[in-house]
């Protein structure tokens, strides 16, 4: 599961006007070749869909097909720009910040015909903030939003008081303080707009698992729904946008089985394997690798996680003297674990050979392919060098005391039980210090990370979407550096803090340009070890044209054609 609730702010990224096309398309066939005559795309899940309402919905495997069957007033493109929807361009903000107004295309409709009026985006993010579930958040910047969604005690409102709409296609929120990051969260699935006509009242959870009632403004509708077994869409016919694109069938199949997945894809039963975050196993990637005649159906693209050593900075050896960050004895040894890893070897051993399911971290935290990624190889805490590393090492422990009895711990996976052993590996030989290594179920895990009761350990974040604000408000504020809070290393930096104070002020690219100076400061801090970089891998059939996706979502279905075969 890739995403999870969200931070309070959010910088936008520019938008623009029209969508820029197919992003992460993974066919060479020119788009003038010939299509099939059947339109149908067809993939296995491993998990079935948890919902497909957008005010519940936070995992990968709903969120995907949310995305084609509702829309909002503004979207991502496959290349993660966002676009208007059912907004007809950029709102207008007042002067202070305060006010947004956004005008409404007027002949947009649900795929049952009904039309979209602003009394139906009122509704619908009015119910998402009463649902007040992983993305109900998404409105909090919205006034009111603590009346209706408080974080305890009883709501003693139903709707927001910030929103209204003067006319039919005229909707106008007043945040409760500037926040020019609110638009990007627009985007998100969250603030999609429903048919009020077909949801019987906030408790029912079932109206979307009836074709009749899965009604959205998107280019696809939901034919039919059979619990762990499949889920079927089919184009909208006359949708309001426009053309949906070629395909007019799309057949999700519940698999667990990861091997009879391989075994469907490769008999010409699936089209493409990877959709939702749920990649194809490593060892059938090695098998294509290996296979001429199957090579090119494997697809690695960037994608939006990171994982990086975590240090202490509350208590143990690493932590700073009296809190100063700038404490050249504390830094000395984190700079030492982190200098005697060799991420190229970390990758090869754990994510198999050249690094199929991740890529070294060297151009910091922020995963490549995400804006306010800082480029390759611009980290110089990553830099492999065991000689510097161990004369670092004797800075920071020239008695050999500190380093006796550290534990590097994680949660309990495959991946994560590889790299804690060639991180053990490695520190050994490159550093002359054993690591004990320790795993524990997740939740238990996350826990006690949190308390900050490691001094050592595994640390990730993967991007609920594309913007530097997600990372830094989660986990590197001071407001988050309290043990039970998400900065899990327990770091405060103000010079980190008004950098981020700063980007959620403005917009664009000053902002982007705002969030990496903050992550540079986190690097001069020696803050972390970063890893590596996660990859999205797919199998995808060459006559699948447009498939694939980006780094953080599934490429749109109106992006894909089937080419005749």
């Amino acid at each position: 599961m890739k995403h999870r609730r969200i931070a309070f702010a959010l910088v936008v990224p520019a938008l623009v006007a029209t969508a820029c096309g197919s992003g992460g398309s993974t066919s060479s066939s020119s788009s003038s070749a010939a299509l099939a005559a059947n339109q149908q795309f067809r993939f296995p899940l491993v998990d079935d869909v948890k919902t497909l309402d957008p005010g519940h919905a936070y995992d990968a495997v709903s969120i995907v097909f949310i995305q084609n069957v509702f829309g909002g007033l503004y979207r991502f493109d496959d290349k993660l720009k966002e676009i208007p929807d059912i907004a007809t361009g950029l709102p207008a903000i007042s002067s202070d910040g305060l006010t947004y107004t956004f005008h409404m295309r007027q002949n947009v409709k649900f795929s049952n015909g009904d039309p979209v009026t602003s009394a139906d985006v009122l509704y619908s993010w009015n119910r998402a903030a009463r649902l007040n579930d992983s993305y109900g958040i998404v409105f909090a910047p919205v006034a009111g939003y603590s009346a209706v969604a408080p974080t305890s005690g009883a709501p003693t409102a139903t709707t927001l008081s910030g929103l209204s709409a003067p006319d039919q296609f005229t909707v106008v929120a007043k945040l409760s303080q500037p926040a020019g990051y609110w638009l990007t969260e627009l985007a998100l699935w969250t603030a999609a707009v429903v048919d009020q006509k077909v949801i019987p009242n906030d408790t029912d959870k079932t109206w979307w698992t009836n074709a009749a009632t899965a009604i959205g403004t998107g280019p696809f509708k939901l034919t039919a729904y059979v619990p762990k077994d499949h889920l079927s869409f089919a184009n909208v016919p006359n949708w309001w946008g426009g053309s949906t694109g070629h395909l007019t069938d799309i057949e999700a199949t519940v698999l667990a089985d990861q091997g009879s997945q391989v075994t469907k894809y490769l008999a010409g039963g699936f089209d493409t394997i990877g959709t939702a975050d749920q990649y194809p196993p490593l060892s059938a990637v090695r098998n294509f690798q290996a296979n001429p005649a199957l090579s090119s159906q494997f697809v690695n693209i960037p994608g939006g996680r990171t994982t990086w050593v975590g240090f202490n900075f509350t208590t143990g050896p690493f932590a700073p003297a009296a809190g100063n960050l700038n404490d050249p004895i504390a830094k000395a040894g984190r700079l030492a674990f982190s200098e005697s890893i060799d991420r190229t070897q970390l990758v090869n051993v754990a994510c198999g050979p050249g690094g199929i399911t991740c890529k070294p971290a060297t151009g910091g935290n922020i995963s490549k392919g995400l804006q306010g990624y800082l480029g390759d190889n611009t980290d110089p805490t990553v830099v492999f060098n065991a000689t510097k590393a161990k004369t670092d090492l004797q800075t920071w422990d020239p008695a050999g005391t500190k380093r006796v009895g550290l534990v590097y711990w994680f949660n309990t996976s495959t991946s994560n039980t590889a790299i804690a052993g060639n991180l053990q590996s490695q520190w050994q030989t490159n550093l002359g210090v054993h690591v004990d290594t320790q795993s524990t179920d997740f939740p238990t895990f996350l826990t006690a990370r949190q308390d900050k009761k490691y001094i050592l350990f595994r640390d990730s974040w993967g991007a609920d979407y594309d913007n530097p604000q997600d990372w830094f408000d989660n986990i590197w504020r001071c407001s988050q550096a309290a043990v039970g809070l998400g900065n899990n290393d327990g770091i405060c930096d103000p010079k980190v803090d008004a950098a981020i104070n700063k980007a959620e002020t403005e917009t664009g690219s000053q902002a982007i340009t705002d969030y990496q100076t903050a992550q540079k400061q986190l690097i001069s801090d020696v803050a972390y070890a970063s890893l590596e970089y996660g990859a999205n891998q797919y199998f995808i059939k060459p006559y699948v044209q447009g498939g694939g996706g980006n780094a953080l979502y599934d490429n749109s279905w109106t992006s894909i054609s089937i080419l005749a075969h």
